[in-house]
């Protein structure tokens, strides 16, 4: 189910009223637009003659005593109509084709084309809609006036478990609005339950610890479709704790969504080799997005995608350097590089790198360029550490900064060369 709650019948109205209120100006140089009460009336006036238009080629307007006692008489044709609205017009096909694109369904597998909605009485949306779907007929067998109120009656009795031989065959499914998520490593987002899944729906993550003996881990909700968290909505959150001490990665902690066909979440977690287990129930209306906020944050994630797409990939760099680091504290206190580095060099090597990790932690949300700055500083590190080690300087390809990966790839293999001798 998808729609433009942010277009219809009032913004078909408001293109007329600009028309006739540039008309009015150009005929008696008045500007209408000051008084309150004129606005009304000829707002009222477009609303009638909308609807003529739906049957007839022409409508008229006639409103006396209008403005500073000037009566207006006027009239529209359906051609002018359709004119003034064409962008708007176009513009509801929008929805339907996102609605077919979420669905993965072709135009050619729908079965039948029901209208909903007064604006659908409108010729030029009829006629567009048909063309869409190829001079598919549309279904006109339900007023579009109350075909709502239908579906609204129909999901009623559903939900009071209603038995009547009318609906005993029929089957609803609701889908979620929004995508349902945990925070991951350095703020990313990880989506759980898709937006638009069909509930009831049960979807299961696995998790794991960042630190070595982490005994505890805060699970975060969200819904929403950016890809930090910063940019989404919390909805709850609870904490798993008394995780036995572990390396980190090791622990196995599953995150379980479970969404009933009332739209009520739960959401619970259990560490895979102690049992233990904790959990937290979302109501469908406590903080959570409604259908039109999920609509405009669904735009706003595509018009971002590109930057979604950069944070993304940045932060799974963020995560590899973070392991990098441990693997360099690992490298440099080996016994066997000790008699290459001396005391002062490997402390100031540690301070370095742990200056780099606390900042990357503070401040997980500065801008990329600043977090670029940091990262390149780990390899210069990476740099100075490689000649101690006698790598080397063919490794480092003159003029630009020495990537960290290969760096620290680089230190392992030469110590697993060590090794061998």
């Amino acid at each position: 189910m998808l729609g433009d709650t942010h277009l219809g019948g009032e913004d078909f109205d408001n293109r007329m009223i600009t028309y006739f209120l540039q008309e009015f100006k150009r005929k008696h140089n008045k500007d209408l637009s000051v008084d309150k009460r004129a606005l009304r009336r000829l707002r009222t006036a477009c609303e009638s003659a909308k609807r003529t238009l739906s049957s007839s080629l022409q409508a008229s307007i006639e409103i006396e005593s209008l403005f500073d006692g000037i009566d207006f008489y006027s009239k529209i044709t359906r051609t002018c109509f359709e004119e003034l609205c064409a962008d708007l017009f176009r513009a509801t096909l929008g929805p339907v084709e996102k609605a077919l694109r979420d669905a993965k369904m072709d135009k050619s597998q729908i079965h039948e084309i029901v209208l909903v909605g007064g604006s659908t009485h409108i010729p030029q949306v009829q006629k567009l809609l048909q063309d869409f779907f190829h001079e598919k007929e549309l279904n006109k067998s339900i007023n579009p006036d109350t075909a709502v109120a239908y579906g609204a009656a129909i999901q009623a009795a559903l939900s009071t478990d209603d038995r009547s031989a009318n609906i005993e065959e029929v089957l609803l499914l609701d889908v979620t609005s929004c995508s349902f998520d945990i925070e991951g490593p350095d703020g990313i987002m990880i989506p759980v339950i898709k937006r638009n899944t069909t509930t009831p729906i049960i979807q299961t993550h696995t998790l794991t610890t960042y630190a070595d003996n982490q005994t505890s881990i805060l699970i975060k909700v969200y819904d929403g479709e950016r890809t930090m968290v910063k940019d989404n909505y919390l909805l709850g959150q609870f904490e798993l704790s008394k995780i036995p001490p572990a390396p980190r990665g090791v622990p196995q902690i599953e995150v379980k969504f479970s969404m009933d066909d009332r739209g009520t979440l739960f959401v619970s977690a259990i560490d895979q080799s102690s049992g233990k287990e904790n959990e937290i129930i979302i109501v469908n209306d406590q903080n959570s997005l409604s259908r039109d906020e999920s609509e405009l944050m669904t735009l706003d994630a595509k018009k971002l995608q590109k930057d979604n797409e950069i944070s993304h990939k940045y932060n799974s760099v963020k995560q590899s350097f973070e392991s990098d680091n441990f693997n360099t504290e690992t490298t440099i206190n080996n016994g066997k590089s000790i008699d290459k580095i001396d005391a002062n060099e490997r402390k100031i090597i540690m301070e370095n790198i742990e200056e780099i990790l606390k900042w990357t932690k503070i401040n997980q949300y500065a801008d990329k360029d600043v977090n670029e700055c940091k990262l390149e500083k780990i390899g210069n590190i990476c740099s100075s550490l490689l000649s101690k080690l006698s790598i080397g300087a063919s490794a480092i390809p003159d003029g630009i900064h020495v990537d960290k990966r290969r760096c620290l790839r680089a230190i392992i293999e030469d110590d697993d060369k060590n090794n061998v001798k």
